[in-house]
Order: C-alpha cells, then structure tokens, then sequence
C-alpha cells in the first residue's frame, strides 16, 4: 500500500462526513465565485460601455456611492473652454424601479450630445428632438420590460412612449432606457443638475495632458473629480464598497469551510490513533504523519473548490437571467478567478489541517497501540 492510497482510503473510509466536509468547502467557494464574480462582471461593463462610447475623461461625485451625487451642469461651459477638451457632454444617470423591473438603469443624455452616437436603431427611430416626450431603449431593457415601439413606458410619475430599441454594444447601454437630458431632469426632479460630465479629447493626446486636464478641472471645481476613463473602476469608492462587500460575505461562508475541515480531521485523527501508531512504529517520521494528514486535508479542500466552482458559475449563470440582473451586468467567470478560489480552497484545506496534523504527530507508538 503506497503513501497515495492510504490518503484515498482515509477519506472515503467515512463517506458521509467527507461529503458533508465537501459540501461546507463548495458553498464557501460558490460564495466566492459568485459575489466576486458579480462585482467584477459589473466593473467589467462599465469599462466597456466606456470604451464603447468612446469617453476619455469622467467628471463627477462618486462620494455618494455607486451612483454620484448631482451637481450643477453649468460647470460644462467653463470645462469647454479648457485645451485638449474636443467633445463635452452632460449626463444624469439614475437607478430606479420601473414598472415590473425593480431597478433599471436610466439615462437622460444631452440632446446631440456624443453619448447619442454609438447607438444603433435596431427597430423604430431616436425622438425627434429635446422635447419630444419618448424614450429609446436597450435590447435587453425593452426585453426585460416587454416593450416594443409605440408602447407606454413609466418613469417615476410621468409616462413616456418608446419609440426606438437600440443596441448599445455593451451590456450596461442595453441595458438602459434613454432620453433627452431636459426630460429626465423634469421628471426626476433635478432641473439644471447633472451626475456626469463626458469628455472626449483629441486623437493622439497623450496620458500626461491628460492627467494635466484632470488637475484642471479639479482646481477649478473642487467639489467634483475628474478621472481618466480606464481609472473609473479603480479610484471609485462605490466600487471599491461592492469588491470588499463581496470579499468579506465570502469570508464567512470560508471560515465555515475551515471549522468544517478542522473537525473533520480531528475526527480522522482520533479514529486513527491505532492506525498512526503502527505506522510510527514502522519507522515512519513524524513529519511524514504530518504530510499524511495535510494531504489529506489539501485534497479535500482541492475536492470541494472545484465542486464550489461549478456550483458558483451555475448560481451567475442563474442570476445573470433574473431581472434584478439582467441589463445591469454581465457576471464574470475569469480563469483567474477560478484559480484563485481554487487556490483558496485548497489553504482552506492546508490551514484547516494545521491543528490536527500536529496533534498526530505528537502521538507515541506505545500510546497509540493501546488505544
């Protein structure tokens, strides 16, 4: 019998606790893959609709949150002015429960703005202009809220007709119901407020001019940031709640996992003790006993992460239909994050088997026989 077997053997010489071993592993990992994944999937679509729309520089107030707080859209006017500024536009984006959805992204954009421009008419037509009371929306909203062309749609106490769905090419654009900026103030109550100033610079501007007219704006109005596009997700405090939101929820469910181990191989180790001393008296080392015991404990951690991956990419493929969610994101299932919760289940295992890997090694062969 070689030092692989006698490992395979222990673990399923009680099967049902080595399964319900397994099961507290895979759910702290489905845990982990799908908060992360969510948070991650959602910071994902918002690069990409950035990327999409083509904006070089965000000016906003993120201390609110996920969503920023609003403030004067007169600041677009001095920010035109300033060099290396080709496009400004204003946006004023909110999240809000719309009829059977209960929440859904809505953006009011500044008629004739470039934020307009990436959208593709893929059934009706865009409003006619500022004060035509219509909205246009994405693919996945208009699925999302059953809509089709010359339908009534509700937005807080007003009712707009669609006239257009439009695809966005990204998830958080098709996601979204669209309309003229003056419109969404109205009805939202934020007359002469904005939540977003876009900008485009010039081709071939390089990172440096770039982060100069980011201290520009930022001297000039200090109650807001300026931020480069692709530092969106890394500077925002909104994000940066949801990722360590995610990460400590998680957390929990992982340090179940570990007391689930843990007593797991303190049984094995009791259950063994006669075992154990015949293999001490064998001439094995007690550092080998040690390695016994971890290997045993590694290989079930291995075990119920890659159960816990598969749980955990079913759970955001669910969620990712359900819609709360659909529209909004798209979750992310990278390799590497499936590397690093397999990676973390298996010192999950490692950890948990610290403790009774040292009390196996402390045992005597003459102690270990009598019992």
């Amino acid at each position: 019998m070689n030092f692989f077997t006698i490992v395979i053997r222990s673990l399923w010489r009680r099967p049902v606790r080595t399964s319900l071993t397994l099961v507290g592993i895979s759910i702290g990992i489905a845990a982990v893959i799908t908060l992360v994944g969510l948070a991650s999937g959602y910071e994902k679509s918002v690069v990409r609709q950035l990327d999409v729309i083509g904006i070089d520089v965000i000016v906003s107030n993120m201390e609110g949150g996920m969503m920023p707080k609003a403030f004067e859209e007169s600041m677009q006017a001095e920010i035109a002015k300033l060099p290396d500024t080709e496009k400004v536009t204003t946006v004023l984006m909110q999240m809000l429960s719309i009829e059977d959805a209960p929440m859904m992204m809505v953006s009011g954009r500044e008629w004739e703005g470039f934020t307009w421009d990436q959208l593709e008419v893929v059934e009706g037509r865009m409003p006619k202009d500022a004060s035509e009371k219509a909205v246009v929306m994405g693919r996945l909203a208009a699925e999302v809220l059953k809509k089709t062309v010359g339908d009534i749609v509700q937005i807080e106490t007003d009712q707009f007709q669609v006239v257009g769905i439009v695809d966005g090419q990204s998830v958080v654009e098709n996601g979204a119901i669209i309309l003229a900026l003056p419109l969404f103030q109205e009805v939202s109550g934020y007359q002469g407020k904005v939540n977003f100033i876009d900008i485009k610079v010039p081709k071939n501007t390089d990172s440096g001019r770039i982060t100069a007219l980011c201290e520009k704006i930022e001297a000039l109005f200090p109650e807001v940031r300026a931020v480069k596009a692709g530092e969106v997700v890394g500077t925002s405090q909104g994000f940066r709640i949801a990722r360590a939101m995610s990460w400590s929820t998680s957390l929990l469910a992982i340090i179940v996992g570990v007391l689930g181990v843990m007593n797991t191989m303190l049984m094995t180790v009791f259950e063994r003790t006669h075992e154990i001393g015949i293999l001490l008296a064998l001439g094995w080392k007690r550092r080998r006993i040690v390695f016994l015991v971890l290997c045993e404990s590694a290989i079930l951690g291995l075990l119920g992460g890659m159960v816990g991956v598969i749980l955990g990419a079913g759970a955001l493929k669910i969620l990712e239909l359900t819609p709360t969610i659909r529209g909004m994101l798209e979750p992310d299932l990278s390799g590497g994050l499936v590397i690093q919760a397999i990676c973390i289940a298996v010192g999950v295992g490692v950890v948990s088997g610290l403790y009774p890997a040292w009390r196996s090694s402390r045992l005597t062969p003459s102690l270990a026989l009598q019992g």
